[in-house]
């Protein structure tokens, strides 16, 4: 069945103000909060923002500063964004945690409590010699709306962190970064069959399909704010067997089942939106194949033809 979501990142580019750190820092909270508030009119589901929204105009040596708790005033704040607005909001701040300083993406609810906490597998090198300990693990929690994971910026780099998502069955992964990814963002969608919603300062952020096709696109000057709506009822698969179905499927189901082919790929993305059938029932239905079920399959038979060695 549909599962529709709204998804919104916001990219602020900083123009911090104020004299002292602890200006700056509030500056900087208030001027994410301004997009964030602006991005709400759209009443989205979902609202991403940049990596450590606090840092911008600071340095090395405000670490300490910057750092907050898990209950600080960051934190606080977007937390009665989102019992306001009804709408999940990814913070990224550096967290204090037991005696360590973590890049985090806070995940609050919409009831603003803490839903999950994701740290950035890996951090930079500049960062570790700063004092940032790196995460251990990837995240993947359950919504109301899908199940959605978490990168960081120079995680974008590891495939560990994008297969760690992909195992826990990430359907959305939100990526907040100082660098706008490019291509990488696209690979990671393509590759494991995900959207990837990205809040990054200035130009480029995007929302890019299961597909690896960007949808959306941001401009610091004129669109800061993405928001698009998303079908997270989809699965990606390979052509071949599949597509020997897609008439029957149709003949049933009609415009409730939608099939988004690239051929180049050879790959194509099921969407469900019929307010009675899921994806994956039509997949057993009509005994399809997903994608990477398909690849293992492969491999046996590979391995089967191989020569054996005398």
């Amino acid at each position: 069945m549909a599962r529709y979501t709204q998804v919104a990142t916001v990219s602020w580019r900083g123009g911090t103000t104020g004299e002292t750190p602890e200006e700056k820092i509030a500056a900087n909270r208030a001027g994410q909060l301004r997009l964030v508030e602006r991005a709400c009119f759209d009443q989205p589901d979902f609202v991403c923002m940049t990596e450590v929204i606090t840092w911008y105009g600071l340095n090395k040596e405000h670490l300490a500063l910057i750092a907050e708790p898990l209950d600080g005033p960051t934190i606080q704040t977007f937390a009665d964004v989102a019992r306001r607005q009804a709408c999940y909001i990814i913070v990224p701040i550096y967290t204090w945690e037991d005696g360590h300083i973590f890049n985090a993406q806070v995940l609050l609810d919409r009831n603003g409590k803490i839903s999950a906490v994701y740290h950035k597998i890996h951090p930079t090198i500049n960062e570790i010699e700063m004092g940032v300990t790196p995460g251990t693990e990837a995240v993947v929690t359950e919504t109301d709306k899908g199940r959605i994971g978490f990168a960081i910026c120079f995680d974008l780099n590891f495939r560990d962190v994008a297969e760690g998502n992909a195992a826990g069955g990430a359907e959305l992964v939100f990526f907040s970064s100082m660098y706008p990814g490019g291509l990488q963002l696209r690979i990671w969608a393509h590759d494991f069959g995900v959207y990837v919603a990205s809040a990054t300062p200035g130009d480029r952020a995007r929302i890019v399909d299961p597909l690896g096709r960007v949808l959306t696109e941001s401009d610091a000057t004129y669109n800061p704010i993405l928001s698009k709506k998303l079908n997270l009822d989809y699965e990606v698969m390979h052509l071949s067997g599949n597509v020997n179905q897609f008439e029957a499927i149709k003949e049933k189901y009609g415009a409730g089942i939608e099939f988004d082919v690239t051929r180049p790929e050879a790959i194509f993305c099921m969407y469900s939106h019929s307010p009675e059938v899921t994806c994956e029932e039509v997949i057993r239905e009509f005994e399809l194949e997903k994608r990477f079920a398909y690849y293992r399959r492969a491999s046996r038979v590979r391995a089967t033809a191989l020569p054996r060695r005398k």
